[in-house]
């Protein structure tokens, strides 16, 4: 049986999506991959497995365009 772990769930406050990131490592083994699971409203989910490097990438990415913004805002927040 896969082994299924989750690592972090959360609610989008823009869209009101609930986001799980799992993490999936397989019975017959290779690669274990990160799930992120996003559940719109109602039933309606959308799923994707994405391999190590791939959520490096994607992970890194996403930090470029949101430390200055986030930190912006910090700014803000403690003026």
């Amino acid at each position: 049986m896969d082994h299924i772990n989750s690592l972090a769930k959360f609610r989008n406050p823009f869209g009101n999506q609930e986001i799980e990131i799992q993490e999936v490592v397989y019975e017959g083994g290779g690669t274990p991959m990160m799930r992120l699971r996003i559940r719109e409203r109602g039933a309606r989910f959308t799923v994707f497995d994405v391999d190590p490097v791939t959520a490096k990438f994607w992970a890194d990415e996403m930090l470029k365009w949101a430390t200055p913004l986030a930190d912006a805002g910090d700014q803000l927040k403690g003026s």
